[in-house]
């Protein structure tokens, strides 16, 4: 053999063996990465976000005596700092790491009360990166649900409250948009919610219920299902969002629509808002099951017509404090407001992504005005349609002496809420048989 096919032969070797080494070391290197380890707390649960470079694989192990969590994640390392979670309130004492099998990473979480585990991952998309999500629900200290009380027709004249669910957007991991100077939809808009809640507990005739009361994220079928748990009579959702150029302004109210959007702005907005879950760590499995059927149902029909309705008493109050975007209550396809049987509008109080509105925004006298507006113009709307049974609706009975029939109203639940016979009200009202509509006034003899 040849000097030159020798030392030829050799150069091919070497070249080889550097070729298998780099690609050693980019095995090596391709390892995931934990870059931040992020903790919530929510009425229920505590939430755990594994934020990560790349997708992974994990397992989960209960043990006991001592009670705790092992979380293996597959391949990874942990860059991120375990010291600064906010452990308080929640069930975990502390969290410790370490390295199983050499490449593994073992995450083991110390406990101090039962819990019952859930764990998923989710892929990147364009907001954020791969994360892996370990939700501890609590079991030792389950407090008691609500229950909900069906009330008998005697009952419900005894005035009621109307009961208006409040919706604060985002929370948790998912902070919505961001302003200058750091500013945070899920902190203005939170705000906001607590001082429309002050308002309308001070009210008569109004009870609010809150379905964000922490730095915490909901899935948006999660805050329908709220709403309906609390039986609600308006859902209202409180944002403050942000567009693609920062000269956009102005305040805007939405309600759901079956057809698409009324504008570019309206599906922009829509579509945002609905890839609220994607950040806010809910599993794909987890999707909408509001069939598309629903929507085009008699009672949607009508709900909707409340939802414009009632929209546009506040869109006339909260012109009165900001400008506003549209002059119209807009509509676009927001997963959040498809309840079938719950008026829900959407109340964008500004956009946070314009310096001078942010500015505001970020102010206590300003998120105020904010609620007051919402306030009077949801409270006027309802001075004018009372629910049936409610505080508002005897009071306008007694001012007036008229009744009008909502839908679902019977004449003999009609006179049995005002202690009359069937038979005073059919005479008063010129009646001779039992057929009344939607809309008709009746005078209530006596009243």
């Amino acid at each position: 053999m040849r000097i030159q096919d020798i030392l030829s032969s050799v150069h091919r070797c070497a070249w080889l063996a550097v070729v298998c080494f780099v690609a050693v070391g980019v095995q090596v290197t391709m390892s995931a990465e934990v870059r931040d380890v992020r903790l919530w707390r929510a009425p229920d649960h505590t939430r755990v976000v594994l934020d990560l470079s790349s997708p992974i694989k994990h397992s989960i192990l209960e043990l006991d005596n001592p009670r705790r969590l092992v979380l293996d994640v597959n391949d990874a390392a942990l860059i991120a700092a375990l010291t600064d979670l906010p452990l308080d309130g929640t069930p975990i004492s502390r969290v410790r790491s370490g390295i199983r099998e050499g490449k593994d990473l073992r995450l083991v979480f110390d406990l101090s009360a039962k819990v019952r585990p859930k764990s998923f991952e989710l892929p990147a998309n364009d907001r954020v990166g791969p994360r892996l999500v370990l939700d501890l629900f609590d079991t030792d200290k389950i407090e008691p649900e609500e229950t909900t009380v069906v009330k008998s027709v005697d009952e419900l004249s005894g005035r009621r409250d109307i009961i208006v669910a409040i919706d604060a957007g985002h929370g948790g991991e998912d902070p919505g948009a961001l302003g200058p100077n750091k500013l945070r939809e899920k902190n203005v808009v939170l705000s906001i919610a607590k001082k429309l809640e002050a308002r309308l507990a001070a009210a008569p005739g109004f009870k609010p219920v809150m379905i964000r009361k922490g730095d915490y994220y909901v899935s948006l079928r999660g805050r329908r299902d709220l709403a309906r748990k609390y039986q609600a009579d308006l859902f209202v959702s409180i944002h403050a969002d942000a567009f693609t150029k920062a000269q956009a302004n102005g305040a805007s109210v939405y309600a759901l629509s079956t057809r698409g959007a009324t504008s570019t702005a309206a599906k922009y907005l829509a579509d945002r808002e609905n890839a609220a879950d994607l950040v806010g760590g809910v599993r794909l499995a987890d999707k909408d099951d509001v069939l598309a059927g629903v929507l085009t149902d008699l009672s949607m029909t009508a709900t909707l017509d409340t939802s414009l309705s009632l929209g546009a008493e506040v869109l006339g109050e909260v012109g009165d404090v900001a400008r506003l975007h549209k002059k119209n209550v807009e509509q676009a396809g927001f997963a959040v407001l498809k309840s079938p049987d719950i008026p829900s509008i959407l109340v964008e109080t500004g956009f946070i992504s314009n310096p001078g509105e942010s500015k505001k925004l970020a102010t206590s006298s300003y998120q105020d005005k904010m609620a007051r507006a919402i306030h009077l113009g949801l409270e006027r709307w309802f001075k004018s349609h009372p629910p049936p049974g409610t505080l508002l609706a005897w009071q306008r009975t007694q001012r007036s002496g008229e009744y009008v029939v909502a839908r679902g109203d019977t004449l003999s639940e009609i006179a049995t809420r005002f202690g009359i016979s069937v038979r005073a009200l059919k005479a008063s009202n010129g009646l001779s048989g039992n057929t009344i509509h939607v809309g008709q006034k009746l005078i209530i003899p006596g009243a």
